[in-house]
């Protein structure tokens, strides 16, 4: 490698104990560039810069924090979360991986990529905001309880889809390259003018080790056909995470783009994120980023301490104070009817949906309707054998059961009303209909 980062005027900030330390750092990491590629030397190469760098985050971090304070620096506690964010969690996971693959060229170029990426990246962007040369960029950062639900939703989401354990890796990705992406762009919005934008990066090799393998690629390279699996994947994605957000739960998808970097990056320079995380797995790389202010507005939950553990509970108990509604499970193999029975119902209701005989024996194990609603014809465990394993449960044999048929004649109708149900209907009925049997069975139960 050639040396490629030289200290310059532009990167000064005006106070003398954070522009030292900056410009030794700017030095080691120009030194460690220029080094030609090689086995011994990669691995001298980066365990001398993990060192520098663990030194500098004792040294520059904490000058650059007392600073901060004897300014009384409005934005102190965002620039020192970004501080713990690199410390405690990008260099660990970085040096997890030079050491994991031997210090190979691909673990050593991602290091010195990250960090040259996040040493020119925060001295221009965050310390530059110190001293009013620049706005920082994280002011709207979620709170830190926000950013760790949407941590460990994204991380079962990769698990559930994937088979794949994530580590996130920075809780303020400020955009670098990690080898060759892929950057996706989705832009969701309602009928108010309101938009969300979000961004997901993904490092060449994750996506070919998990969607290419998953539709039966044995190319090594990205192809078309990836690609769109990919883009259907990350609309899931997205979509799931919006789910955990009142805010912007409810908007639409308005149009999806693929950016070159530098494309992605103009877009991450001009907006201000509310949330950007990287995360790494053994497949490789990928980042979660957010431009939404309405994810401000629906907040996922508070966390608990000692501090306010009595405040954040009472206010729980505020917002979850149950509502006195009758609890319907619908059980069909269709998403269609599931959705169709929730927005017919869930006004006077409470709605679960289960979209399997098995799934219905578990709703009912954790909580036990008022009222079953069961598809007779599903396949595996249909609707006799469902209502079997009911009635064989004590507790359970006095649940009332309609079942839902698609079919109407003699035979089938004699078939479903020898098992004993509280009744039947059919899905060809229309949806006032539906709801006045539903009504008019409470009613009678009063």
């Amino acid at each position: 490698m050639a040396g490629r980062i030289k200290w310059n005027d532009r990167y000064n900030i005006g106070v003398d104990v954070i522009d030292k330390e900056h410009k030794k750092l700017f030095k080691i990491m120009d030194k460690l560039l220029s080094f030609e590629d090689g086995e011994e030397k990669n691995e001298w190469v980066c365990q001398e810069g993990i060192k520098y760098f663990k030194d500098h985050a004792v040294r520059h971090f904490a000058d650059e924090e007392e600073y901060m304070r004897s300014i009384n620096y409005s934005e102190y506690d965002i620039h020192k979360r970004i501080h713990d964010d690199f410390r405690r969690n990008t260099l660990p996971e970085l040096e997890n991986e030079l050491k994991q693959s031997n210090y190979s060229t691909e673990a050593v170029n991602h290091f010195l990529g990250v960090s040259v990426g996040w040493l020119v990246g925060h001295t221009l962007m965050e310390d530059h905001a110190i001293v009013g040369k620049a706005k920082n960029k994280w002011v709207d950062l979620l709170p830190q309880e926000e950013h760790d639900a949407i941590r460990d939703i994204i991380i079962e989401l990769v698990q559930n889809t994937f088979n794949l354990e994530s580590r996130e890796i920075s809780e303020s990705y400020g955009g670098e390259q990690f080898g060759n992406g892929v950057y996706y762009r989705l832009v969701h919005g309602n009928k108010s003018g309101e938009r969300c934008e979000s961004i997901l990066v993904f490092e060449d090799r994750l996506l070919v080790n998990t969607v290419g393998k998953m539709i039966g690629e044995k190319t090594k390279k990205l192809n078309i056909l990836t690609i769109n699996a990919t883009r259907y994947t990350a609309r899931q994605f997205v979509k799931h995470i919006m789910t955990h957000f009142p805010a912007v739960e409810s908007f639409e998808l308005k149009s999806e783009n693929l950016l070159t970097y530098d494309q992605f990056k103009k877009v991450f320079e001009r907006e201000k994120p509310q949330v950007s995380l990287l995360f790494s797995t053994d497949e490789g790389y990928f980042a979660y980023c957010a431009i939404a202010p309405h994810l401000k507005q629906g907040k996922i939950g508070t966390s608990i301490y000692a501090e306010n553990a009595m405040s954040v509970i009472n206010q729980y108990l505020e917002e979850t104070e149950p509502v006195d509604k009758k609890k319907i499970l619908v059980v069909d193999d269709s998403k269609v009817v599931l959705q169709s029975m929730k927005e017919l119902l869930g006004a006077d209701y409470d709605i679960t949906p289960a979209e399997s005989g098995v799934a219905a024996i578990r709703c009912i194990t954790l909580n036990q309707p008022d009222l079953i609603l069961l598809d007779y014809e599903m396949p595996v465990c249909d609707g006799k054998q469902v209502l079997e394993m009911i009635r064989a449960e004590k507790s359970w044999a006095d649940i009332p059961v309609i079942f839902l048929t698609g079919r109407g004649d003699a035979e089938s109708v004699k078939n479903v009303m020898s098992l004993k149900p509280a009744g039947y209907m059919l899905k060809t009925m229309k949806p006032d209909e539906i709801k006045k049997v539903i009504d008019g069975f409470f009613e009678a139960r009063k």
